[in-house]
């Protein structure tokens, strides 16, 4: 009969099992002897541990948590428990967990680093910024504490962020992603060249990093080159045998409208990857967003793909051919796996507009959902904030794959910023959307939106875009689109041209008009005059955009903006 091992007995089988490199031998020690001696923290730990080498997050959680509760004073079982739930980005819960040895994690730099990176992840940039510094007290040339810092320092717009990414890299001088940020930092600080030169470096030493390319081909944009994509052409030529890079080229391309050269790159791609399906998904996505529906319906008939994807980007092409039941049964599909995916909702709202279903009255037509208030804020705010804005704008740029056309937006995330007048305005945005919350319709457990009526909000994403009508021959805009990351949406009016005010309704928002791709003859749910001063705000299940306004250009036809994202404090 063999007897069983005590805890000392079962860890050094363990350790033998990993130096044999049996992490399946190991686990199974670790899961048995727990079994035999569950009231022992060491073991919990060890076998938390295990589980996480094995890609088993959610059964490491619960090992790690036993072993807390065990040993309620043991930082480093705390400390382990937080990176497992990290892995499963449940951030908030990191930061619940570590707050409890906080005294005593002040010390210890992994405390700090795990607890940072939390907090990033949640949006707290200043809370972010402290940790990491708490760390570089205690070990100024902490590598992660030091990359992490600089990554916030170019988030918030922090004046030595360059600095912090040339002492992150004097540490760590092999890590490309590194180097990327000091590029984009030496971008913000106006050093195009140097930002350049950087990013043609990493494409041609790392023809995959496909932030880099996107990179480099922002910048190409900003300076308007016309090849703009040229890197990941480039880099395809290098690296052919990876897939990922034309995947993101033609994204890059429909994120700016050059649907039929999408399709081209994707087309190509198929032809060199025959055995991923997703470049036959990507062409007959971009090839039907071109216009042509007959070449996206063929590639849709024999497409090999049975994916919540595959149904959500077939929707849509059944909806610009007119099979509106067909298009709900995909939907129904996408909505399964994910019931509250905003772009699958989106979808399902113009479906039902044109099928005539009363539904789409009570997904975006109910008394509340779509209003205009005014900023809560002091008097001169909005002048203030201007000032402060029109300073980030001169060193901004159009970006890639986003809405606008023409004009500029401001990098990063607008409030992490360090500014103390952009807190503020903030602030007088927050108090403002709590007010919109207190006016939406009741509380509904089947609306994308009316659901989180009585959960806890916060902003996540928030950029500030300027049109002075001068961008494309036809004047600045937004094309219709949505934002599938939050549940609201929004535009807050800093500057409005006067030409707002005219009959032509120029540079109105137009909320629940159908992008174009979609061929739909269906008017805007509401169309909003803007006003000075004011936040437009709407489900994020809304498609919307603006009217074209001032192709001349012009003092007197400048439009800024800020726009958020609203999401639940939970996500």
């Amino acid at each position: 009969m063999t007897s069983t091992p005590t805890p000392a007995e079962a860890m050094v089988r363990i350790r033998m099992a990993m130096q044999q490199n049996n992490l399946a031998q190991a686990r199974a020690i670790a899961e048995q002897a727990r079994k035999a001696h569950p009231g022992d923290a060491a073991l919990a730990d060890a076998a938390g541990d295990l589980a996480l080498k094995s890609g088993d997050g959610a059964t490491a959680i619960a090992h790690f948590a036993a072993a807390c509760e065990l040993a309620p004073a043991m930082l480093d079982y705390a400390i382990n428990h937080a990176i497992a739930l990290q892995r499963l980005n449940r951030h908030g819960e990191v930061i619940d967990a570590l707050r409890k040895l906080e005294k005593q994690g002040r010390t210890v730099p992994r405390y700090g680093s795990v607890r940072a990176l939390s907090h990033r992840a949640l949006g707290e940039a200043a809370e972010a910024a402290h940790w990491y510094d708490v760390v570089l007290g205690l070990e100024p040339r902490h590598p992660r504490a030091l990359h992490g810092r600089a990554r916030v320092a170019l988030e918030r717009g922090e004046r030595d962020a360059v600095a912090r990414f040339d002492a992150a890299l004097a540490v760590n001088p092999g890590d490309a992603d590194l180097w990327l940020g000091k590029a984009q930092a030496l971008d913000v600080a106006g050093d195009t060249r140097g930002a350049r030169l950087i990013a043609q470096q990493l494409c041609d030493q790392a023809p995959g990093f496909i932030a880099a390319l996107e990179f480099f081909s922002g910048l190409k944009l900003a300076a308007g080159e016309v090849d703009f994509t040229s890197p990941f052409r480039a880099a395809a030529a290098k690296a052919p045998q990876d897939p990922n890079i034309p995947s993101a080229h033609a994204e890059v391309f429909a994120g700016l409208d050059y649907a039929e050269q999408a399709a081209q790159v994707a087309t190509e791609a198929r032809a060199r990857f025959p055995h991923e399906p997703h470049f036959a998904l990507l062409e007959a996505v971009h090839a039907g967003s071109a216009g042509d529906w007959e070449r996206a319906d063929a590639i849709f008939a024999g497409l090999q793909l049975d994916t919540p994807m595959r149904a959500l980007h077939e929707a849509r092409h059944r909806i610009r051919a007119g099979q509106i039941e067909r298009a709900e049964a995909l939907l129904d599909r996408a909505l399964a796996n994910d019931p509250w995916d905003i772009n699958a909702w989106a979808l399902r709202g113009m479906a039902w507009r044109v099928a005539g279903d009363a539904r789409a009255e009570w997904l975006h037509e109910q008394a509340g959902l779509v209003q205009l208030r005014p900023l809560v804020g002091r008097d001169g705010l909005v002048d203030d904030a201007v000032a402060e804005l029109r300073v980030l704008h001169a060193g901004s740029a159009m970006p890639l794959g986003q809405s606008l056309r023409g004009g500029t937006q401001t990098r990063g995330i607008l409030f992490h910023r360090t500014e103390a007048l952009l807190a503020e305005l903030h602030e007088a945005i927050r108090a403002t959307l709590e007010a919109y919350r207190g006016d939406l319709p009741a509380l509904d457990e089947s609306h994308p939106l009316l659901r989180h009526r009585e959960t806890p909000w916060r902003l996540e994403g928030s950029w500030s875009v300027r049109l002075t009508g001068g961008g494309t021959g036809a004047g600045d805009y937004h094309t219709a689109h949505i934002h599938p990351q939050g549940i609201v949406s929004s535009a807050a009016y800093l500057v409005v041209p006067p030409a707002a005010e005219g009959p032509e309704q120029f540079g109105w928002l137009e909320i629940g008009r159908p992008p174009p791709d979609l061929g739909l003859d269906l008017p805007p749910v509401r169309s909003i005059q803007p006003r000075t001063g004011h936040l437009a705000l709407f489900p994020s299940t809304l498609y919307h955009g603006t009217t074209p306004f001032g192709a001349g250009g012009g003092p007197d036809s400048e439009r800024m903006t800020v726009a958020f994202d609203v999401v639940t404090k939970a996500r």
